[in-house]
């Protein structure tokens, strides 16, 4: 059976993020835990994070970013007819972080959804921004990816805290007969969702008892097994299937989780590590806006250039991945 031919109308015209001003670097984490600027660089490649300030929230990131994007591109929203935000951790459930984008920079007749599939969230949104823009109903699309980590962080766990940051990036997508979008790619392993979550009403996932603190809760080893195990496998399937080989790329750019992660998989997918983008080392893991602070870093210096070959690939809590293949069209 032939493989259906992935059809795209969404094509990339403006980008923006933004990170808080505070840092919290290794050394700061060593006066909070038991821990060692050493220790953290080996398991993770993390060097330092942005921390939210006490009054600063996921609604204020995602307007920076958009502010960012205003600035660089001089986009004009008024004519937006959709808002994605991908993020785990909102200021508030309902209203959502899209009706809070909407309001704030008085955007007319549009749709407003938030979508929560953790780290695979920003790559997520764009996978369905797509799908709207190919009704033809829709024309022009705001994805952002956003989160305020620090909020939902026990800093009582040493395995944990050092891993968490805050940070915004955003996305104008618009309709063109000339899609940017290659290939997509999803998958979900729910049935291992209780080894990374955040825990709310229930008390159980999968008839395991969960802690019930309102934190980030994971069991890095199995997460790690997990990721090292089903990236290089999603990878084959999604080049594959397009007809493309990993050589082929310009830059591969997962989801910023560990470093010690993306060595291990770039290893078994032959992609070369100095081919890959992340934002891990500057900002920790970001969850839904890793892959859009990791974009901007290589924007910021010139690495990525219009008309590269990009592999976007975000996996996490869930546990779920999502990829895209595009091309660069900035």
């Amino acid at each position: 059976m032939q493989e259906p031919q992935f059809m795209s109308h969404a094509t990339l015209t403006a980008f923006g993020a933004y990170v808080p001003e505070r840092v919290l670097s290794n050394a700061d984490m060593e006066q909070i835990v038991e821990t060692s600027d050493e220790w953290i660089v080996q398991r993770t490649g993390i060097h330092e994070r942005r921390i939210a300030a006490e009054d600063e929230y996921c609604s204020d990131l995602c307007f920076a970013a958009i502010r960012n994007m205003q600035a660089r591109y001089g986009s004009v929203l008024t004519d937006v007819d959709f808002i994605l935000v991908a993020t785990s951790s909102p200021d508030t459930f309902f209203p959502s972080m899209s009706a809070r984008i909407q309001a704030e920079f008085g955007i007319g007749a549009c749709g407003a959804a938030d979508i929560q599939a953790a780290c695979a969230g920003f790559v997520t949104a764009l996978q369905l921004a797509n799908g709207l823009l190919l009704t033809g109903v829709h024309r022009k699309i705001l994805v952002v990816g956003a989160e305020t980590l620090s909020k939902i962080t026990d800093y009582t766990d040493r395995t944990t805290c050092i891993l968490f940051g805050d940070g915004a990036g955003v996305a104008l997508l618009e309709r063109s007969d000339e899609g940017a979008f290659i290939g997509s790619y999803v998958s979900t392993s729910g049935e291992d969702s209780h080894q990374l979550y955040r825990s709310s009403l229930s008390s159980s996932i999968n008839g395991q008892p969960i802690t019930p603190n309102g934190k980030i809760i994971q069991n890095g080893r199995e997460v790690y097994k997990w990721a090292v195990s089903q990236l290089p496998k999603g990878i084959s399937a999604i080049m594959e299937r397009y007809g493309y080989d990993t050589a082929d790329l310009d830059w591969f750019v997962p989801h910023s989780a560990n470093m010690r992660i993306i060595d291990s998989v770039c290893e078994k997918t032959g992609i070369p590590v100095e081919k890959t983008l992340t934002s891990i080392a500057a900002y920790g893991n970001t969850s839904a806006a890793s892959i859009p602070l990791a974009l901007d870093l290589a924007m910021k210096e010139s690495r990525i250039k219009t008309g590269d070959l990009v592999l976007l690939y975000g996996f996490g809590g869930g546990l779920t991945e999502a990829a895209l293949l595009m091309r660069w069209t900035l």
